[in-house]
């Protein structure tokens, strides 16, 4: 790559970084509308009409859901196009095509290039009074990624919603398959207050006539999905066939020393077809079984239903067993041990509402319970925070009279985000538990004194937010 062409990509980024919140809209208020990003789109000649896709919505799982469905595609020999939010490091890793095998994330020369003619078009729209306003920052990704997958000519897009889906920029297409992952209480701000409101908006991905891939969850969402299913003629594919029907060894603790992953990966078997398929998914925890129930149902769905194109997508169960194998989606429950026999273990987590953070604790309940713990947490101001707190703060509190825990700590620090709660916000979320907490001036002062106060044989758990895991991510590798 050329000087010229880096130059452009770190002004790319540069814009990008100017626009804030991905949601906003800059210089007006924001109203959510697919007006915006089709005008966009058909300026564009409509990228996303030239390749089927798959579009998942839901609260928690959308993101493993369809990085496994994406995995079982490439799998499969189909090029696969993957689009997913937010990234942990780099905004690239959101865009991926199948490349040599692996799905790989678009280039910097690429993404410069196609931000560059997504933003001439925007800026035209502007101009000419189409759009009343430059695109959010969403809105530009999602273009960018339609693009750059028309011009790879993917023969399967894999798309996780990015908020709600009645009114999200990947709704912009026509899917083969609609899925629907967990649905709990989040973004309640734009997307209802009760569930069954926010339900109905992520059921506003399904399409007449079309295909639903789900499971059963709470009675009021499943309600909600139900009825709008009902009045768009959906048929619905109940992934539940695809859950394990007994506990399989991929549960509880698989510890071999200190070094040695303590959340085993998710193994057992299932009838695919009439045949048995081996399930190794390196997504840790029970929860996963979930979403590659869902991902497992809808490679099913595409490969039998004969309406797709014609016919159906050749995946066969050996590409099932691959691409569940090779999924790779990290910061969900991914361990990061030390290469310093000093320094503890990092298990890092996602948990960015109360549904995750539940899930968290869930998975921190099959951790050995005489190992101390140190937990680094933050998150952004508009998240729940005393919700979270309440849900994880409990389990590293030194002073609960519980022996076992006497040895915990948790360290609070504001990531690097303009939404990013404070740290004395954070403080004070731990103060009103009663809970004590300390506090870091940032990430890589959390970390340093993570290690500093946890013993080797310690674990310490990062969890609050993306931004968290991200840049927490980065340090532990570096620091090997």
């Amino acid at each position: 790559m050329t000087q010229e062409n880096a130059m452009t990509y770190y002004e790319a980024l540069e814009r990008l970084a100017a626009m804030g919140p991905e949601l906003a809209a800059k210089g007006a208020a924001r109203k959510f509308t697919l007006a915006h990003i089709r005008a966009l789109l058909g300026a564009l000649e409509n990228p996303q009409k030239r390749f089927p896709s798959v579009l998942i919505a839901g609260t928690n799982g959308k993101g493993s859901t369809a990085a496994t469905l994406a995995s079982i595609a490439n799998a499969a020999g189909l090029r696969t196009g993957l689009y997913t939010s937010p990234h942990l490091l780099r905004v690239n890793e959101r865009i991926r095509v199948s490349d040599g095998g692996a799905l790989v994330e678009i280039g910097d020369g690429d993404f410069a290039r196609v931000f560059s003619v997504v933003d001439e078009r925007a800026l035209r729209l502007v101009g000419d009074e189409i759009l009343p306003h430059y695109p959010s920052f969403f809105e530009l990704l999602t273009a960018i990624a339609f693009v750059y997958f028309a011009e790879r000519e993917v023969e399967l897009a894999v798309l996780e919603v990015g908020l709600g889906g009645r009114l999200d920029a990947t709704n912009s297409v026509e899917p083969l398959v609609s899925v629907i992952t967990d649905i709990a209480l989040d973004h309640m701000e734009y997307l209802g207050n009760t569930l069954p409101e926010i339900a109905r908006e992520k059921a506003g991905i399904l399409r007449e006539n079309g295909v639903l891939v789900t499971l059963s969850q709470h009675p009021q969402a499943n309600q909600a999905i139900g009825e709008k299913a009902m009045e768009k003629n959906v048929r619905g594919v109940d992934a539940a066939r695809f859950l394990p029907p007994l506990r399989g060894e991929g549960f509880g603790i698989r510890e071999q020393g200190l070094g040695a992953p303590l959340l085993a990966r998710n193994r057992y078997e299932l009838s695919v077809g009439g045949q048995v398929v081996r399930i190794d998914s390196p997504l840790a925890g029970q929860h996963q079984q979930r979403n590659i129930a869902l991902a497992v149902a809808t490679a099913v769905e595409l490969r039998t239903n004969q309406s797709f194109q014609g016919r159906g997508f050749a995946i066969p169960n050996a590409a099932i067993e691959k691409g569940v194998r090779e999924t790779v989606w990290p910061g969900r429950l991914e361990w990061i041990a030390s290469a310093d026999a000093a320094r503890a273990p990092l298990l890092l987590d996602v948990a960015h509402n109360p549904a995750g953070a539940w899930t968290l604790r869930a998975a921190l309940a099959q951790l050995p319970e005489e190992r101390p713990r140190t937990l680094i947490f933050s998150c952004l101001k508009d998240k729940q925070i005393a919700e979270l707190a309440q849900v994880l703060f409990p389990l590293f509190d030194s002073t609960s009279g519980d022996p076992l825990r006497a040895r915990d700590h948790i360290v609070l620090a504001p990531i690097q985000n303009p939404r990013a709660a404070t740290v004395d916000e954070l403080l004070e979320a731990a103060a009103k538990l009663d809970v004590p907490a300390h506090a870091a001036p940032h990430l890589p002062g959390a970390l340093a004194q993570a290690w500093a106060i946890t013993p080797p044989e310690g674990i310490i758990v990062a969890t609050g937010s993306v931004f968290l895991v991200g840049e927490l991510r980065a340090l532990a590798l570096v620091g090997e």
